[in-house]
C-alpha cells in the first residue's frame, strides 16, 4: 500500500518541475506568446494548490480511494492530452486539467497514511519515506526532463506518466482500503469555491510577484486582495457553521498550528533557492541539465535516508527536538553554501547538499507527522489538505522573496560596466542567461566584461540569498521550539466523527454493565437451588423421600437447569 502511495506522489511531484528544462523546446515547437508561456508554467501549480482544501475534505465524505483512484484517471488522461498538444491553449487545458489531478492525489496518499497507520511508530516511518519521496520528485524532475528532452522530443515528459497510472489504478483498487470522515451535514459547496478561488487568486498574485512584477502593480495586487477577501469571508463562514468544510479549531492547538507555519517556512526559505542554485550550476559552472540533475542526486539521497532513520529518532526525541534540529542542521548547510564561487568545488557541494537534505527532510516529515498527530482519523483529508496548502503556499512565496533578494543584489553589478551601453545593462540586469546573450551580441572586450561581470554578480547575489535564506531557517528553529516536546495525546481519543450521541451510548454501556454486577451468574443460581432441594428433602418423611427424588429428579432437575440457563442468558 506504501509503494502504491509514494509512486501516486512521486509522479505530481516529478510533474511540478519537470517542465522547467523544457520550456525552450516547447517554445521552439508551440511557439506561444509571453502570456501564454507563463500559464503553460504556472496554471499547473496554480490550480493545484486551489483546489487541495476542496478534493481533501471531499475525500473526507465520499471516501479518500475513491478520489485517488479518480485522480489517477485524470491524471492520466491529462498527460496524454499534454505530450501530443498541437497548441498552446491544448496545453495550457491538459496542465490545469493535471493540476486537479493532483490536488486529488496529493491531500488522499497522506489521509490515507494516517488510516492505514494508526500505530504512530508505524506512521511516523511512513510519513518519512511519503515526505523523502517528495523531494525526490522535485529533485528527479529537472533530472528526467533534461534526460527525455535531450533524447526524445518535448511530449515525452509527460507521457512518462501513463504506464505508471494505468499500473496504479487497478493495483490501488485492489490494495488501498476505502476510508472516510465525518459525514454529519451537508457538503459545504460554496466554501468549498470561496476557498479555491481564494487560494488561487492569492497563489496568482504571488507567482506575478516572483515574476518581477512588484506588489503594488495591480497586477499583483488586485488578485492577491481578493483572494484575500475570499479567504476572511470563507474562515467567518466555516465558523458559524454546525458542520464546517474545514476544522478551524485545529488551529487552535499549538502543535498543529505551528508545525503549519514551520512548513510554510522550510519551503520559503529553500524553493526558491533550489531554483537559483540550478541557474548556478548550469549558467555559472557551464554544467547540462543532466549533469546538474546528477549533482543533486546527493541531496536526494539524504533525504530519503532522513526519512528512513528519523522516524524511529521522532520517537525518541519528539517533534520540539527533531524539528529544531532540521531546521539548524539545513542554516548550516546553506551557509556552508556561500563558500562557491566562480569555480566549481565538488566537495563542498556534495557535503552541503548532504546536510540540506538531511537537515530539510527531518524538519518536513517531522512537522508533518506532528500536524497529522493533532487531527482525527475522521478529519485527516481536510488536515493533509491545510498540509500541503502551506507547502504550496510556501514555494510561491519563496521563489518570489528569494527571487527578489537575488535580483536586487544582482542588478548593481551590471548596471554600470565599461564600455557597455546604457540599453545593453538594462537588458543584462533582467537575468544571467538575458546578459550572456547580450555580451554575445556585443562581442570585443565588451561582450567579454560584461559576461565576466555578470557572474560575478550573480556570485554575490546567490551569497546574499544564501544568508537570507539561513536567517529564514534559524526563525523556523526558534518557532520550533513552542512544540511539544512529546506526542503523548494523539487525537483519536477525542474523535469527533463518533457523533452527538456517543455520550448517551456510554452512559447506557456503564447502567448495562452495573445492571450485570448485581446479576449471579448460572452457577450461583444452582447451586442455591440444590441446597433449597436438600433441605426441602430433609424435611420430608422416609416414606415420602423416594418418590420426592424420582420427582425431583425426573423433572425438577431439568427445570432448574432451564431457570439456570435463562437467567443466565438474560
Amino acid at each position: 500500500m506504501l509503494l502504491v502511495l509514494c509512486v501516486s506522489l512521486l509522479l505530481v511531484a516529478v510533474d511540478a518541475t519537470v517542465l522547467h528544462v523544457a520550456v525552450p523546446a516547447v517554445t521552439e515547437d508551440l511557439r506561444p506568446g509571453a502570456i501564454e508561456l507563463l500559464w503553460i508554467v504556472d496554471v499547473y501549480p496554480l490550480v493545484c494548490a486551489s483546489l487541495l482544501i476542496l478534493f481533501g475534505t471531499l475525500g473526507d465524505r465520499v471516501g479518500r480511494r475513491r478520489v485517488l483512484l479518480l485522480g489517477y484517471g485524470l491524471f492520466g488522461a491529462a498527460s496524454a492530452l499534454a505530450a501530443f498538444a498541437g497548441n498552446p491553449q491544448i496545453l495550457i487545458v491538459a496542465r490545469a486539467l493535471l493540476g486537479v489531478g493532483g490536488a486529488m492525489i496529493m491531500p488522499a496518499t497522506l489521509s490515507i497514511l494516517r488510516q492505514v497507520f494508526p500505530d504512530r511508530r508505524e506512521r511516523a516511518m511512513a510519513i518519512g519515506i511519503w515526505s523523502a519521496v517528495a523531494a525526490v520528485g522535485a529533485a528527479v524532475g529537472p533530472l528526467l526532463g533534461g534526460f527525455l528532452v535531450e533524447n526524445f522530443w518535448w511530449g515525452s515528459v509527460f507521457l512518462v506518466n501513463l504506464p505508471l497510472m494505468v499500473v496504479a489504478l487497478p493495483v490501488g483498487r485492489w490494495l488501498l482500503p476505502e476510508s472516510t470522515g465525518d459525514r454529519d451535514g451537508p457538503w459545504d459547496v460554496l466554501g468549498a469555491v470561496m476557498a479555491a478561488c481564494g487560494l488561487f487568486c492569492v497563489v496568482f498574485g504571488v507567482k506575478r510577484m516572483g515574476s518581477g512584477a512588484g506588489l503594488l502593480n495591480a497586477v499583483t495586487a488586485a488578485p492577491v486582495l481578493l483572494g484575500a477577501v475570499l479567504l476572511v469571508l470563507f474562515v467567518r463562514r466555516q465558523r458559524r457553521r454546525t458542520h464546517p468544510l474545514v476544522d478551524l479549531k485545529l488551529f487552535s492547538r499549538p502543535a498543529f498550528s505551528i508545525s503549519v507555519g514551520c512548513i510554510v517556512l522550510a519551503l520559503l526559505a529553500l524553493v526558491g533557492l533550489e531554483l537559483i542554485a540550478a541557474q548556478y550550476l548550469q549558467l555559472v559552472l557551464g554544467l547540462t541539465p543532466l549533469e546538474t540533475g546528477l549533482r543533486l542526486l546527493p541531496l536526494t539521497f539524504a533525504a530519503m535516508a532522513a526519512g528512513l532513520v528519523g522516524s524511529r529518532m521522532l520517537q525518541w526525541l519528539g517533534p520540539r527536538v527533531m524539528v529544531a534540529v532540521g531546521f539548524a542542521l539545513t542554516a548550516l548547510a546553506v551557509l556552508s553554501l556561500t563558500a562557491m564561487g566562480l569555480s566549481d568545488r565538488p566537495a563542498v557541494l556534495v557535503g552541503g547538499f548532504i546536510v540540506l537534505g538531511f537537515g530539510l527532510e527531518t524538519t518536513l516529515f517531522s512537522a508533518y507527522e506532528s500536524m497529522l498527530n493533532e487531527a482525527s482519523t475522521g478529519s485527516a483529508g481536510g488536515a493533509a489538505a491545510i498540509g500541503e496548502t502551506s507547502y504550496q503556499l510556501g514555494a510561491g512565496i519563496g521563489i518570489a522573496l528569494l527571487g527578489s533578494v537575488m535580483n536586487a543584489a544582482y542588478k548593481p553589478g551590471v548596471s554600470s560596466v565599461p564600455g557597455v551601453p546604457a540599453s545593453a545593462s538594462s537588458d543584462a540586469s533582467q537575468s544571467l542567461g538575458a546578459a550572456y546573450k547580450v555580451s554575445d551580441r556585443l562581442g570585443g572586450h565588451a561582450g567579454e566584461a560584461l559576461r565576466s561581470a555578470s557572474r560575478s554578480a550573480f556570485v554575490h547575489g546567490l551569497h546574499i540569498t544564501l544568508a537570507v535564506s539561513a536567517g529564514l531557517l534559524l526563525l523556523g528553529a526558534l518557532a520550533a521550539l513552542r512544540l511539544p516536546r512529546t506526542m503523548e495525546c494523539p487525537a483519536d481519543d477525542e474523535e469527533p466523527s463518533q457523533g452527538p450521541d456517543q455520550g448517551q451510548r456510554e452512559q447506557e454501556q456503564r447502567d448495562q454493565g452495573q445492571r450485570e454486577q448485581g446479576r449471579p451468574d448460572r452457577g450461583q443460581l444452582e447451586q442455591a437451588q440444590l441446597e433449597q432441594a436438600q433441605l426441602e428433602q430433609a424435611q420430608l418423611e422416609p416414606g415420602q423421600r423416594e418418590p420426592a427424588q424420582r420427582e425431583q429428579g425426573g423433572t425438577d432437575a431439568p427445570a432448574r437447569r432451564d431457570r439456570a440457563t435463562v437467567a443466565a442468558e438474560s
